[in-house]
């Protein structure tokens, strides 16, 4: 008895790919389970026919020949578990999705996949201040300007934020540490970014806490670095900045400062490109991440959260 194949058959003899594509289409939006519910399937056939809609959107998307990239990592799990996203800026969609940490040779596995030829196209590279990207990249891709992104810098400054919001909060008395506690939040968003009783909070906080106050305000005023076009002017707004931190006894801030002065040329090759890519994709691609993880919570299968995260920013098909 022979079986003959049809191309209008999904790979579950059971479905069309017309039906298969539907589901796959439903599944961008909505968890497994719910489909499932819906559809009254198996979550497993669901999950099946998601992945051969997620294949074939991949194979529609072409081989990557990236120009610009950015390289960050995510956790998919508790216990400092990590994989590498590999994303092209200019395109605007994540090309690569592994590694078994965030180590260098993590990331050879990225460049070893793309090749010498095209690893060699590559002239700018976004990533964060982790030594291991910066040696992986500067030994595949030699030509590439290495520049490291806002959004990462600035988390560092809100960790440095946060450091400081801890020690005050030891160092007042009981009765003014009324001020401090439950502000975490409201103190590492941006000024216009806060509801109105946010804002009320702050004051009351800065006119209980002048330390705070001065912290605050130095963190809202850097982000204007990444406004300057010349690397001069750049530099001597960071230079004024650090100059400030002077008799504040604010060490986290110290210690940041020191960071941006050992990674500057990082920060300077953003402020040199002729080509301003747009950083901001990478961390809308990270909370589009955190969203898919939150969907698929309970689901262990690697291979499904790879197709995942590498079709997210694809067409519908």
């Amino acid at each position: 008895m022979k079986q003959e194949k049809r191309d209008w058959v999904a790979d579950n003899p059971f479905y069309t790919k017309r039906f298969g594509f539907y589901v796959g289409r439903r599944c961008r939006d909505s968890a497994v389970k719910d489909v499932a519910r819906e559809l009254h399937l198996d979550w497993k056939t669901v999950k099946s026919l998601e992945k051969q809609y997620m294949r074939e959107q991949l194979k529609r998307a072409g081989l990557p020949g990236p120009k610009v990239i950015g390289i960050d990592e995510i956790s998919i799990r508790k216990g400092h578990t990590y994989r590498i996203v590999v994303s092209d800026l200019l395109r605007q969609r994540p090309i690569w999705f592994g590694g078994e940490d965030r180590s260098e040779a993590s990331l050879d596995l990225f460049f070893k996949e793309l090749g010498t030829k095209k690893s060699r196209k590559i002239h700018l590279a976004v990533m964060d201040m982790w030594k291991a990207f910066t040696n992986s990249t500067q030994r595949h891709a030699p030509q590439a300007a290495i520049l490291f992104d806002k959004f990462h810098v600035l988390r560092h400054l809100n960790e440095a934020l946060d450091k400081i919001r801890k020690r005050e909060y030891v160092r007042l008395s009981d009765q003014d540490r009324q001020f401090v506690k439950g502000q975490k939040y409201t103190l590492l968003a941006h000024w216009k970014n806060l509801s109105v009783d946010g804002r009320v909070a702050l004051k009351t906080l800065f006119k209980a806490n002048k330390r705070l106050n001065t912290a605050y305000l130095l963190k809202e005023s850097f982000g204007q670095l990444w406004d300057y076009k010349r690397e001069g002017w750049a530099r001597r707004f960071f230079n004024n900045w650090r100059t400030s931190l002077k008799w504040q006894r604010l060490k986290p801030y110290e210690d940041f400062a020191k960071m941006i002065e050992s990674h500057w040329d990082g920060i300077a090759a953003y402020i040199n490109s002729e080509e301003k890519v747009s950083l901001g994709f990478v961390e809308g691609l990270n909370n589009k991440i955190r969203v898919i993880q939150r969907r698929a919570y309970g689901l262990r299968d690697q291979e499904y959260l790879r197709l995942k995260i590498l079709t997210c920013m694809l067409p519908v098909l």
